[in-house]
């Protein structure tokens, strides 16, 4: 495999270890939210259009994804500082965490080939997991649309907008 190909999580995997820093320099890991139910979501930058709507709407519906039992938590390459302006900027109601290198982002295979524009590319591709109590993936969405993204979720999810 290259660095430019990437695997693909599938539901009924169990979640690679995650252990990253968030806004505030803590270290957060994966094994942290065993017994919980976890949406976790890899975007391409802060403080863009598209990942603003995402954030922003992820944001919007955190109180019932909340009280499903849902943590939700975001990922992308920026620095912790970048995600502290994010978060105050738009106001998001949870941790987002920062793999500079990527090396996470490929062992959950949402940094590799993507087509963007008609123009293949490689970057990271926009991704959303639903990890249950047990750590065990039940939702992989590889190549997610940041608009209307939340409330395809909650759809998915059986939770009521």
């Amino acid at each position: 495999m290259t660095d430019t190909e990437s695997i693909r999580l599938a539901v009924g995997d169990v979640a690679p270890e995650l252990c990253l820093e968030n806004q505030d320099h803590k270290q957060i890991c994966l094994r942290d939210f065993i017994g919980q139910k976890v949406v976790l979501y890899f975007y391409p930058k802060d403080l863009t259009p598209g990942c603003t709507t995402q954030a922003s709407e992820m944001t919007q519906i955190l109180p019932k994804l909340n009280a499903a039992g849902y943590k939700v938590i975001g990922v992308s390459p920026d620095s912790p500082e970048r995600h502290s302006e994010f978060i105050k900027r738009i106001e998001i109601g949870f941790d987002l965490l920062s793999d500079p290198d990527k090396t996470t982002m490929a062992r959950w295979g949402t940094y590799g080939k993507k087509v963007m524009y008609g123009r293949e590319t490689v970057g990271v591709i926009r991704t959303t997991f639903v990890i249950d109590e047990n750590g065990v993936i039940t939702k992989a969405s590889y190549g997610t649309k940041a608009t209307g993204h939340a409330a395809r979720l909650l759809k998915e999810l059986g939770i009521p907008a």
